[in-house]
């Protein structure tokens, strides 16, 4: 097997090599050397992506034919299970609908080569893609064929892959057909069942509804949170000219504990006149250490944090920049395989960053090269992401890459360059202020040594350098300018999950792997299970009552303990420590048994779905009833289908005096946004952005919708702008602001 290209450029950082082939001497005999009679050799390259395939052709020259699979052109059966349990559990493949004209062409391309290199990419999905290759073009060409894998598309790792051919790795395909045939056992079983007791169209399966799990679990607690309100309390003082803010942090010799505006103003009352005094100085520095190279984990929760990148677009943009960016003439990989769980750094790799640190920061460059220790449990089949060229800086290629492109680039290039620096120091002033019996303090930051920032500017965080103070000492009597600052805040419950928390709970827990994890939110948003609001994972009313029904009939598959487990097995099955088709077998007995079981116990639900209500059709007369569909509950007339009038679920009373209507969902024109309005629109135009929840102020009696700000994060506040039950200073919506209504 080739190695998974430690390789890269360390002289002249170019996409292609400089210097041309010599011709070969012409024969006395024949007028042709026999390296001419070699190159004579046709080569077939296999790669996934037409991307890539245009990338890799350009490098290798004539003699190489470089053309895509597209994926997946032999796999299981979408309309059935396809898994012969009574022959030791053996997958029965077909061509993919639709890819069999693509097969075809490859065949007849590996006939006219002497030889075939399967070039797919060098994970358990590739490993699968090459072998399945392999199979189909078996008979079909005289070809030699063989295994290449790569961790960069640049022109040596390439060469290099191509002068190593190796094998196909058995053990990774079958850790893959492992994966492959437990998840199809899991949901062409579970699917069926929901189909049967709760609803058609539904699906369940192995790693989805674990997440849809956690998502739900997570909801349970923001909904039984009950905020508890709490002030702070913050002063000015100054020394000369200089203003500076300090925070109340003891009031007779206690933390203070203010619980109302009350409590606050009796503390003001008590220090308005008293004298300001520095009573303490403080001065310490602290080492910060560079972080590790990104895995794909953290590049997508960076790219969430700093980019707002969901998943799936961080790893869209990925797969760019790895299979190649048009750079002035040359395609180039701009960075190294995007599904890594390691930090490992291949020595060229080393020596090409140290070498670019040396020219441009031979101050920052440490005397040996930094060491990151591979986490446990991580494949390390990989390197860690970073640049092909560390030499490309983002200003050198910010040319060529979209605004996207270059963001993520850039995380990826000041990661890897800054985790080979040395280190950064900072030093924190603290101050504490003596007013009367309260001390107020403050504090300032500062980078005494830039280390590995020299090269941080869109990974830098506000929390690395803060504020400033004037020069003070111990017992300076400061003057005090009387101006007080008390606020307001409710205690935060647990936060949702994002994109960014999700994959990283995900790894914690040994949920999926690297290549899952953005497919594993996009399932769920895609089933509806999920959706977004402000960038947070909530679980719809259909994905809890999945997650309900699932949890309950199925404890011991829809853990994350069990699907962990699977992780680890899997892992073994490609270190050849473990048979494949004796953990499948261990896992589907007593699963089969518990469906069986949970087939005769479990009572049907799709009665009880449907809830009479005492609306009436406004078009037939006849009762509405609450139904679940797959975008979650409506109304729809008893009449259908004779009447097929559906109507948006009732969220609460219109608040507005004198009007009778109910408050709906509705989506605005353009983009679709949804937002909350009067039924009795256009005659009442109250609407709100914000999503009534089940409750009601107790004291004005409108209802209570969820907000959402980075200050305060998710939060519960009445919607009447005239009543301050749970408000946010930052609450800003006035009833009945204009939005387009498309009804």
């Amino acid at each position: 097997m080739a190695n998974d290209s430690s390789s890269t450029e360390t002289a002249a950082v170019v996409p292609v090599e400089k210097t041309a082939a010599k011709p070969a001497r012409k024969s006395s005999k024949t007028g042709k050397s026999k390296s001419a009679k070699k190159a004579k050799k046709k080569t077939l390259i296999i790669v996934e992506s037409p991307a890539k395939a245009t990338t890799i052709e350009k490098y290798l020259g004539p003699g190489f034919t470089v053309k895509a699979s597209m994926g997946h052109l032999i796999d299981l059966p979408k309309s059935r299970m396809a898994i012969d349990i009574e022959n030791n559990f053996q997958p029965e493949y077909i061509t993919v609908r639709g890819r069999a004209k693509l097969l075809k062409e490859l065949q007849k391309d590996a006939k006219k080569s002497d030889r075939v290199l399967l070039a797919s990419d060098n994970d358990r999905e590739g490993e699968a893609i090459a072998w399945h290759l392999n199979k189909a073009l078996q008979g079909k060409t005289d070809a030699e064929i063989k295994r290449i894998v790569f961790n960069e598309i640049t022109p040596v790792a390439i060469k290099d892959a191509v002068k190593n051919p190796g094998d196909i790795d058995e053990s990774k395909v079958n850790a893959q057909k492992a994966r492959r045939v437990l998840d199809r056992l899991v949901g062409y079983n579970l699917s069926p069942l929901l189909w049967e007791k709760v609803k058609n169209g539904l699906s369940a399966g192995r790693v989805q509804s674990v997440a849809l799990r956690l998502i739900c679990d997570r909801e349970k607690e923001v909904e039984e949170f009950i905020p508890e309100e709490y002030w702070t309390l913050e002063a000015d003082f100054a020394k000369g000219r200089s203003v500076f803010t300090a925070q109340l942090v003891q009031y007779k010799g206690e933390k203070p504990n203010l619980r109302s505006e009350a409590d606050v103003n009796a503390i003001i009352a008590e220090i308005r006149n008293s004298e300001c005094r520095v009573s303490d100085v403080k001065v310490s520095e602290k080492t910060v250490r560079p972080k590790p190279p990104f895995t794909t984990s953290k590049m997508q929760q960076a790219a969430a944090n700093r980019l707002g990148f969901n998943s799936r677009k961080t790893m869209q943009i990925a797969q760019q920049l790895y299979e190649g960016i048009q750079i002035g003439e040359h395609r180039v990989g701009l960075i190294s395989y995007m599904r890594t769980d390691s930090v490992r750094i291949s020595q060229t790799a080393l020596d090409e960053v140290r070498g670019w640190i040396s020219k441009n920061h031979p101050a920052e460059l440490p005397p040996e090269p930094i060491v990151y220790a591979v986490g446990k449990g991580a494949q390390d089949a990989h390197e860690c992401i970073r640049p092909t060229y560390s030499s490309y800086t983002p200003d050198d290629v910010k040319n060529y890459l979209s605004r996207d492109q270059l963001r993520l680039y850039t995380l990826v290039w000041e990661k890897f360059v800054s985790c080979q620096m040395v280190n950064a120091k900072s030093a924190t002033t603290s101050v504490d202020i003596t007013a009367g019996d309260a001390i107020f303090r403050c504090s300032a930051s500062r980078l005494v040594e830039k280390g590995f920032y020299k090269v941080i500017k869109l990974l830098s965080s506000k929390d690395d350098v803060c504020g400033s103070l004037p020069s003070l000492k111990k017992d300076e009597v400061l003057f005090s300018e009387h101006s007080f600052y008390p606020e307001q805040h409710f205690t935060q419950g647990p936060a949702r999950y994002t994109d960014a928390s999700m994959v990283k709970v995900l790894e914690e827990k040994g949920i999926g792997r690297p290549s899952t994890y953005a497919p594993i939110i996009s399932t769920l948003l895609d089933r509806y299970y999920v959706q977004r609001s402000n960038k947070q994972l909530v679980p719809t009313q259909l994905g809890r009552m999945i997650c309900k029904i699932l949890v309950e009939a199925f404890p011991a598959v829809i853990n994350e303990g069990f699907t962990a487990e699977v992780e680890n097995k899997l892992d073994e099955v490609e270190k050849n420590n473990i048979v494949w088709n004796d953990m499948i077998g261990e896992f589907y007995g007593p699963f089969r048994e518990r469906i069986d079981e949970v087939e005769r116990t479990q009572e049907s639900i799709k009665g009880f779905l449907d809830e009479k209500t005492d609306k009436v059709c406004e078009k037939c007369g006849k009762p509405m009833l609450k139904k679940l569909g797959r975008f979650g509950y409506f109304l729809a007339c008893t009449g259908f289908p004779e009447c097929k009038n559906t109507k948006s679920i009732p969220l609460a009373k219109c608040p507005v005096e004198g009007c009778d209507g109910e408050i709906v969902e509705r989506k605005s024109k353009g983009r679709g946004r949804s937002f909350y309005g009067c039924t009795n629109f256009p005659k009442c135009s109250f609407l709100t952005h914000f999503k009534p929840i089940e409750a009601t102020c107790p004291k004005c009696g409108w209802f209570l919708v969820e907000k959402f700000d980075k200050k305060n994060g998710t939060y519960k506040s009445c919607i009447n702008p005239a009543c301050d039950y749970l408000h946010s200073e930052t609450d800003e919506e006035i009833p009945g602001a204009s939005a387009e209504d498309d009804s």
